[in-house]
């Protein structure tokens, strides 16, 4: 059973939105699903909590949120979706990257990375989805959401994303936060919260004391009044089925269909995101083509 959780709440009478969350064993689950390496667990766990996080944000039922970094490092991208109740999933395309540490001798998600670009693409059932694209401007994740947000949303915005791994490379705390600033907000109250941002070394370091995410933010909001709104579960979840996987490959044209039925070879189709395994014979590729 996950405990995993994020904290919705408010501060200085509405002028700033917080999320806080602990989502150890969401992180735990995408490391055992695709095998992945430290870094690779470290730069995944980030962003599925990012996901999970700007998930909960949204408000339709049917809302879907995808996270993508393309980049040009040794992990070759990273992909994360979420819904509006805080279901997340993703995947790397090179799960066992191995880097040395970096100059403070912690994994070198930044390294991993390399230069690229993160698209924040939010499907809230219109026409077209929304799409935000910005530079990578450090790597790190939580700093180049930090960006996204100012640039691309034009909302004034902290970010704070950790995982620490234990000495067997198990995840031992993940977890992460999002202050946001509202337009209406005093400079005195802003000041407050950037001074104690300064005191912070990192989010897993406060998880490494003990602290859930309602410590850590009243913790962040120093002496800033705290209205705590809701805890909202959160979890690694897949949604595929063989429904979904046929529709996918029913869509893929007549000519490679016929090509594939032609092959007279029971075709494997594996997802992405759990690593399923999804089998489709010459028979069922045949009625596709009705």
């Amino acid at each position: 059973m996950s405990q995993d959780y994020i904290v919705r709440a408010t501060a200085a009478n509405h002028q700033l939105r917080i999320f806080a969350a602990t989502t150890r064993d969401l992180v735990e689950e995408a490391r055992k699903i695709h095998g992945t390496s430290p870094v690779a667990t470290a730069a995944l766990g980030r962003l599925l909590t990012a996901g999970s996080m700007m998930g909960s944000m949204m408000k339709g039922e049917k809302d879907v949120l995808t996270l993508q970094i393309q980049c040009g490092g040794p992990i070759g991208g990273i992909t994360v979706t979420a819904d509006s109740s805080a279901n997340v999933k993703g995947y790397v395309k090179q799960p066992v990257v191995i880097l040395p540490p970096n100059a403070k001798g912690k994994l070198d998600v930044s390294g991993a990375l390399g230069p690229g670009f993160l698209n924040v693409i939010r499907d809230i059932g219109l026409k077209e989805p929304y799409n935000g694209q910005t530079h990578l401007v450090s790597g790190e994740i939580a700093e180049d959401l930090t960006y996204y947000y100012a640039i691309s949303e034009q909302v004034p915005s902290s970010v704070g994303l950790g995982v620490l791994l234990d000495k067997e490379n198990y995840v031992r705390h993940a977890g992460g936060f999002i202050i946001q600033v509202m337009p209406f907000a005093e400079d005195a109250v802003i000041d407050k919260v950037e001074a104690s941002l300064r005191q912070i070394h990192s989010v897993t370091d406060l998880q490494d004391q003990g602290m859930s995410p309602e410590d850590i933010i009243h913790y962040l909001m120093a002496d800033v009044e705290v209205e705590i709104l809701d805890r909202i579960p959160t979890k690694y979840f897949c949604d595929c089925s063989k429904e979904r996987v046929s529709k996918a490959v029913a869509s893929i044209g007549r000519n490679d269909l016929q090509e594939m039925i032609d092959d007279g070879e029971t075709i494997e189709v594996n997802c992405d995101f759990c690593g399923s395994h999804y089998y489709f014979t010459t028979e069922e590729l045949t009625r596709f083509l009705r």
